[in-house]
């Protein structure tokens, strides 16, 4: 309140006393509308606080998402058989010895910390309504943004190549996985180090054109049948790759162009091949690891990520004269968790 508006409210109050009955204090600046422009009709009003709508996380949309404490998550999947490979229809096991067994591979990687140091001039934070809360959730979706270009495009195994996306202070990035050919998915090394874990992936390169709907059958084709029909099987391609695709039509023998087809038929290519399509802005096609665009994948089985479950948002008051520093971190880690769950697309 400024010294101006502590003035009227006295001065109100000795008229009420003096008068007696309902007295009305005016607390704008100004007394009246002197003119057009600034400074001449008064005081400045503030909107209520707004930010503009960040690019959230795709990833989170259909990938397994569990709560984490501690510095590091630990990751284990079984990977043997419990049932004989030659005849499993007897009794033709041998007890006490593990045959047939059931192997694991396990691998561990460390959570990872987003911070955000924001300024706030004191002087605004009583006229800008809602100035806290605003920058608050404007903060959780810049988290989402960061975390979203480190999942798909960082490599935790090298500082130097992608320190932008955290380098190895960031996310296990999707396309810094190694890649091999379609029916080569694979599990990666087991144990606790940084280096465990790094499952090899199907990768469908461009047989056919750059753009083109034969290269997504082939990726749907190189995708195991089991996962066709689960819940959450779905594209996440870049936009770019949505607009190109949209505008293909095959001139070989048999002409097909694509066909959105939906609820009412509307979207951005909202379904191909009877899976749903996410337009994911984090799949760059001029990434550091190669141009991989797309990803079909049954998103719950091949993706996990883990949320620590605290999350410090602090006021730190008087960080420099005029100013209040609203200081807030996140840590979390994510990683494929079936690596035969999921098939990428390479262009060349």
């Amino acid at each position: 309140m400024t010294m101006n508006q502590t003035e009227k409210i006295l001065a109100g109050i000795k008229q009420a006393i003096h008068e007696g009955g309902k007295v009305t204090i005016d607390l704008k600046e100004a007394s009246s509308l002197t003119g057009s422009g600034d400074t001449k009709g008064g005081r400045t009003l503030f909107d209520d606080a707004f930010a503009a709508l960040r690019f959230a996380n795709p990833f989170r949309m259909c990938s397994r998402i569990i709560p984490a404490s501690g510095s590091s998550v630990q990751f284990v999947a079984k990977t043997g058989n419990a049932a004989s490979q030659t005849n499993p229809w007897t009794y033709t096991f041998t007890p006490d010895i593990g045959s047939p067994n059931t192997d694991t591979t396990i691998w561990q990687l460390p959570t990872r910390v987003i911070v955000a140091q924001l300024p706030i001039r004191t002087a605004v934070m009583d006229d800008v309504n809602y100035l806290n809360e605003t920058l608050v959730a404007d903060l959780a979706m810049e988290f989402a943004t960061i975390e979203g270009k480190s999942m798909a495009d960082n490599n935790d195994q090298a500082g130097s190549t992608t320190n932008t996306t955290g380098g190895t202070n960031g996310l296990r990035g999707l396309n810094y996985y190694p890649g091999g050919a379609a029916a080569t998915a694979a599990y990666g090394t087991s144990g606790t180090a940084i280096t465990n874990g790094l499952h090899t992936l199907a990768t469908v390169g461009h047989a056919h054109s750059s753009v083109d709907l034969e290269s997504l059958f082939d990726m749907a084709n190189a995708l195991p049948p089991q996962y066709w029909g689960l819940p959450g099987t779905c594209w996440q391609m870049h936009p770019s790759y949505i607009a190109a695709i949209r505008e293909y039509s095959h001139t070989g023998s048999a002409s097909y162009a694509l066909v959105d087809t939906g609820e009412f038929g509307q979207g951005p290519a909202i379904n191909i091949l009877g899976f749903p399509v996410i337009p994911n802005a984090n799949l760059d096609p001029t990434g550091t690891a190669g141009n991989m665009p797309v990803y079909l994948a049954n998103w719950p089985l091949f993706m996990t990520i883990a949320d620590v479950q605290e999350m410090t948002v602090q006021m730190m008051e008087q960080t420099a004269p005029g100013f209040v520093t609203l200081f807030a971190e996140k840590r979390m880690v994510s990683t494929v968790r079936d690596p035969f769950a999921g098939v990428r697309l390479l262009e060349s």
